[in-house]
């Protein structure tokens, strides 16, 4: 066995249980609450030592920080992107797929936020995903817009937060759910970037 291929195995592996304990503890943090949840209970769920898990993580704070800027790094990945496209249709109706992508990717995550405001405040991990949310409202909102035109574009990524919390209860193939979201979505954009 070269020594290149067993690092490399080596680090899958330690990336691997890195994500398996953002996984549980996200699950722990869900079902129970952030303030309940200890570290000692993440690792025993795990099945490691409390010793094995702070190689990784020292706490739990540090375990929810990683979660977020893990899970919202396509966020980040299609600013940059958008902001290196022309301002045209294509690219806004684009914006809007993968964003739907990015937010249907860290689901669990967003539900959390959601259910866990003080955490979230306390961690200032809303201002940053309010930061980035305007960070992508300006590339999809055309400068010299109508007012109703930017409250389109605007709404258009409401409608794809709502998508992920208001209609959980709705009847539905949430697959089916998540393309009548981006549709509307979409369509929104759409009509304000013919209003431009």
């Amino acid at each position: 066995m070269g020594g290149t291929m067993d690092g490399t195995n080596q680090q899958r592996r330690r990336g691997d249980t890195r994500q398996r304990i953002q996984d549980v503890a996200l699950e722990l943090f869900a079902d129970q609450g952030y303030e309940k949840t200890s570290l000692r209970e993440i690792a025993e769920r795990l099945d490691v030592t409390k010793a094995a898990l702070y190689y990784h993580f020292k706490t739990k704070e540090e375990i929810l920080v990683s979660l977020f800027e893990d899970l919202t790094r396509p966020i980040e990945d299609l600013i940059e992107w958008g902001r290196q496209q022309p301002h045209t249709l294509a690219t806004k109706q684009e914006i809007v797929r993968r964003y739907s992508e990015a937010l249907a990717g860290a689901a669990p995550l967003f539900r959390f936020m959601q259910e866990n405001q003080a955490t979230v405040r306390e961690l200032r991990i809303g201002e940053v995903f309010k930061e980035r949310m305007l960070r992508l409202r300006d590339i999809l909102i055309d400068p010299d817009a109508e007012l109703i035109d930017k409250v389109r574009c605007v709404s258009a990524m409401f409608t794809l937060h709502a998508g992920m919390f208001v209609l959980q209860d709705v009847e539905g193939d949430p697959e089916d759910k998540r393309k009548a979201v981006l549709e509307v979505a979409t369509d929104l954009v759409t009509q304000a970037h013919q209003g431009a």
